[in-house]
């Protein structure tokens, strides 16, 4: 069965982008104008995906409500001929059918993505961090559905320096094509100079239902949560997960760099905002 559903896990509380977070979900800090959120969303739909699940916590509705119809805003700008303004809005908010669901309580990843069961069903779904963006040209969702079509559940994977493997979730593989793994082992977070390779987990995921059933029976782990991780590692013990070294770029916006990075990045590919942001950035620079 070809995936049709997302969830992507948005229960954070966002502490690194404090105070800012304190009120406003950091999913919908913006990239120039866009919600980081919003483009997670528009890779699901440019991925062929039709619904997507947000795993929500304790004040972060505003996330529900931008992909919701805004009546009053919508007659406001009709009324004042705002067209371009209208157009926008009406377009956010008919991307993608979008289902919200609580994580009553910070139980780890693993445990967000078993929250989202009864929306998902008996169907392989994808899974994706709503605070990683991936600039592709094919996207990066879209790259991993077509192995999951050929191969079955897969995870995207990014190679990172080797002093940099003790942050992120890393993978000990056999090649199988070029860039693409069949997952042996999975370690979270791996002691320094312990990593079985170079090649981690970058928060994009295409899983069976069957997931559910390992969530279920996963232990608590690291900071007594439940770590999709450690679900992921018994999935590949099975011989049922692939690796896919997917091609785009990646930005880390839950990191205060990152998010920086993002801006600048995504505001250089606009043609009206690049002309008048490079000679700033040069002057910053002092070059």
């Amino acid at each position: 069965m070809k995936p049709r559903k997302a969830v992507i896990p948005a229960a954070g509380l966002g502490t690194r982008f404090l105070p800012a977070t304190k009120a406003v979900p950091k999913e919908l800090l913006p990239i120039v104008d866009i919600p980081t959120i919003q483009y997670v969303v528009q890779e699901i739909v440019d991925s062929g995906l039709t619904d997507v699940v947000i795993v929500n916590g304790r004040g972060k509705s505003a996330i529900e409500d931008h992909f919701d119809v805004s009546y009053e805003l919508e007659r406001t700008l009709e009324e004042k001929g705002k067209h371009e303004l209208l157009r926008l809005v009406r377009d956010v908010s008919r991307m993608v059918h979008v289902v919200s669901v609580r994580q009553k309580q910070p139980l780890g990843l693993g445990h967000a993505v078993l929250v989202a069961r009864r929306y998902i069903g008996d169907e392989p779904f994808a899974v994706l961090l709503g605070d990683v963006i991936i600039d592709a040209e094919v996207p990066c969702t879209k790259q991993l559905v077509d192995v999951y079509e050929t191969h079955g559940p897969v995870i995207a994977l990014l190679a990172v320096p080797e002093d940099k493997t003790q942050l992120y979730g890393v993978i000990s593989g056999k090649s199988v094509r070029e860039r693409l793994y069949h997952v042996e082992k999975l370690v979270e977070k791996p002691a320094p100079g312990t990593a079985p390779s170079n090649l981690s987990v970058l928060g994009r995921y295409v899983l069976p239902p069957s997931i559910f059933d390992i969530l279920e029976r996963t232990p608590p782990g690291k900071g007594g949560e439940i770590q999709l991780t450690d679900a992921l590692d018994a999935l590949a013990r099975e011989g049922k997960l692939y690796g896919l070294e997917t091609a785009g770029t990646l930005y880390d916006a839950g990191d205060r760099l990152g998010y920086i990075e993002a801006t600048v990045a995504y505001a250089l590919k606009r043609p009206e905002l690049a002309k008048e942001l490079r000679p700033v950035l040069r002057r910053l620079l002092g070059s």
